[in-house]
């Protein structure tokens, strides 16, 4: 959430002897009022009235536009919120605050490239930034898995090109069966691996043999089903709450 410390009470600034017709100089008290007590209601009516004026002062309505933002993001309304936002920088590109609140809101929407650009930009305005360095660290980390998980996708844990079996040429043929053939073997290697007693790695390693024995004799047999008994397999693997 960007610091509270902006809304920081403003001076009235009425124009004293406005001319009859003419648009008074807005007083931004009470829309940073509401703001500072999070009220949202009275914030999207009274802050929008003060964005409307064309007399508002650039620092009023910088703060008016952050207070908004902050409503629409609660209410999920994400291209309100960031719409906000973009006007903010465009009036002061220098606030790295508003650069990782607009990135956060671009990583909800699923706009990773854009989040992870706003997180750079607000590191590069201050480098001590905690929340944009914590931001664009996790963001970089979940990139590089979604692109070791997409070089993988498709593929079993088994080379294609030597698989002999027709069940593994099924598995093969079915992206579907080759990703549970892959997480089974990822799984079961992790449980081996993470086994305290000896015991029971040695009961995973016979029961992931007997396993492939069985779906090896019975593929292609009638009442079979393939994907069935991977996902079973997968499930005793991991748990029951694991899968």
């Amino acid at each position: 959430m960007v610091a509270l410390a902006l809304f920081a009470p403003a001076h009235a600034a009425y124009a004293a002897g406005a001319e009859p017709g003419k648009q008074l100089q807005a007083d931004p008290a009470p829309c940073l009022a509401a703001a500072a007590v999070n009220d949202d209601d009275r914030i999207a009516s009274l802050c929008s009235t003060l964005l409307d004026n064309d007399k508002t002062a650039k620092p009023d309505r910088i703060k008016a536009l952050i207070a908004r933002a902050g409503v629409y993001e609660r209410r999920a309304a994400l291209d309100a919120a960031i719409a906000d936002y973009d006007s903010v920088l465009w009036l002061d590109p220098t606030l790295p605050d508003i650069f990782n609140a607009r990135g956060e809101l671009w990583r909800r929407k699923g706009e990773r490239p854009r989040a992870v650009a706003d997180f750079g930009a607000a590191l590069k305005l201050n480098p001590d930034h905690a929340a944009a360095r914590a931001n664009h660290r996790s963001l970089a980390q979940e990139l590089e898995r979604a692109g070791v998980l997409k070089a993988v996708a498709g593929k079993p844990s088994f080379n294609c090109a030597t698989a002999r079996l027709q069940v593994e040429k099924a598995i093969c043929a079915s992206p579907l069966l080759a990703d549970l053939d892959r997480e089974i073997h990822g799984s079961y290697v992790r449980a081996v691996q993470q086994a305290r007693d000896p015991r029971d790695a040695r009961t995973t390693r016979r029961e992931q043999e007997q396993f492939i024995a069985s779906r090896n004799a019975q593929f292609g047999k009638p009442g079979y089903d393939l994907q069935k008994a991977m996902r079973e397999r997968l499930q005793r693997i991991n748990g029951v709450d694991g899968y």
